[in-house]
């Protein structure tokens, strides 16, 4: 169990005063100058040698995607740009760093743009979070004033500008590619890769696309040392991690604990247990909604790292776990997540754009109980072909949920197509 003294995020739920004062009360923007003035490779070492990956879903190291960027301008600027899409169903971690902590965010853009050499950092926040927008613009403007972002950002020598975005509300832009087109004022589709944004990103530029909690969390590592960050969780997994735990709990929450936790000790100790004790579990999505989920006796065994869920065939995402008791219709829930991603699929690859209707219209037949069996695996075989052949994930994130369903619960839903035909009635339908 984390313990209080090691936690990143000292006012996660708010209850402390959020502005540049407070947070340099807590220990933030404590001798930033001096950190700059290990130079950039040092940096980058640093963040390396923490084992830091990226917290936004693909857990690439963070260290050596910064690596990527040109040690040498070739006349282009370079970028940073900073993914606050949070719009991932079931994931609300992000938004807790930027409405209660957000100085945390402004003093690791500024340390990572330094180490990337990009005098220009974009924040490319979520169309929905209105509120979070307010209080992170606050934050740039107190930490502008005070001199630490700017011309000549902490005394250091750098400039550094730090500007914020304002998305329309569109699921595509958080895929880092999409995000970049939205940001130079185009429909945010996504882009062929390569080129790597790392070699043209943003107007063309060399551009680095992370997290917001990836960033956030690198003045820390600085300040109390790589090997500090990197005695947490397995090894290949380190770190503290936030995580968003809701559904069929007693006490849902956002919390910060440590890598490799076990989702069992994660639940009964930050979450009061499963609603109806963990007899009545049924199955648990543990990185929002686009990862496969887990049924009862492998969620009950579960670490809570990319490593262990992979071998699983789940992954740990965003790390927003979303918990189902037996109350839950799991072929509806489903369902709904097949019509989110077919709402939201930007229509650019054809097995997407017609794929996710075709995953959406099957999975209504399923949950009104009128498909024929043979049509679960026909809806198996159109997941495959969705799968791995779309420019974005996308179509992965559409197909894998429903391919975790059939994997898991495909007794139950043969037991409701063979009830609808004998008379019986079957769960609610798909509205």
């Amino acid at each position: 169990m984390l313990s209080d003294k090691d936690r990143i995020f000292t006012n996660l739920y708010g209850m402390h005063d959020r502005s540049l004062k407070g947070a340099m009360k807590r220990g933030q923007w404590d001798n930033t100058k001096g950190i700059l003035a290990n130079g950039r490779d040092w940096i980058i070492e640093q963040v390396k040698a923490s084992g830091l990956r990226g917290r936004g879903g693909a857990g690439f190291p963070t260290g050596l995607k910064w690596s990527f960027m040109p040690k040498q301008s070739d006349g282009r600027p370079s970028y940073l740009v900073i993914n606050a899409d949070e719009s991932e169903p079931g994931t609300c971690k992000d938004r807790e760093i930027m409405r209660h902590d957000p100085q945390t965010l402004v003093e690791g853009a500024l340390i990572a743009s330094f180490a990337m050499g990009a005098n220009a950092c974009y924040i490319y926040i979520r169309g929905e979070y209105i509120r979070e927008r307010e209080a992170l613009q606050q934050a740039i403007d107190e930490a502008y004033d005070a001199g630490f972002i700017g011309k000549n950002a902490c005394g250091s020598g750098f400039d550094f500008d730090l500007y914020l975005a304002h998305g329309a509300g569109a699921y595509i832009c958080g895929e880092e590619t999409a995000l970049l087109e939205s940001l130079e004022g185009k429909k945010g589709m996504p882009r062929m890769k390569p080129p790597f944004p790392a070699g043209s990103g943003l107007y063309g530029c060399p551009t680095t696309v992370n997290n917001v909690e990836s960033i956030a969390v690198v003045p820390t590592i600085l300040r109390r040392g790589a090997s500090w960050f990197a005695s947490f969780g397995r090894p290949n997994n380190a770190g503290t991690k936030l995580f968003g735990i809701s559904g069929h709990v007693n006490n849902p929450c956002v919390v910060e604990e440590e890598m490799s936790i076990p989702l069992k000790e994660l639940i009964d100790r930050h979450c009061g247990g499963i609603r109806g004790g963990w007899g009545n579990l049924k199955a648990v999505i543990p990185g929002g909604s686009s990862v496969q989920m887990l049924n009862a006796v492998e969620a009950e065994e579960a670490i809570m790292d990319f490593d262990w869920l992979r071998e699983k065939r789940s992954g740990l995402g965003t790390a927003a776990v979303i918990v189902m008791d037996q109350s839950t219709d799991i072929v509806k829930a489903i369902w709904r997540l097949s019509k989110f991603y077919k709402h939201e699929s930007c229509g650019q690859c054809t097995p997407c754009r017609e794929g996710t209707g075709w995953m959406m219209r099957i999975m209504e037949r399923l949950v009104k109980g009128e498909a024929e069996v043979e049509e679960i695996d026909m809806l198996l075989g159109v997941t495959k072909q969705v799968e791995g052949h779309t420019i974005c994930a996308l179509g992965d994130a559409a197909a894998w949920p429903i391919q975790g369903l059939i994997r898991q619960f495909r007794p139950e839903i043969e037991e409701r197509l063979k009830a609808k035909k004998a008379g019986k009635s079957v769960s609610m339908a798909a509205k």
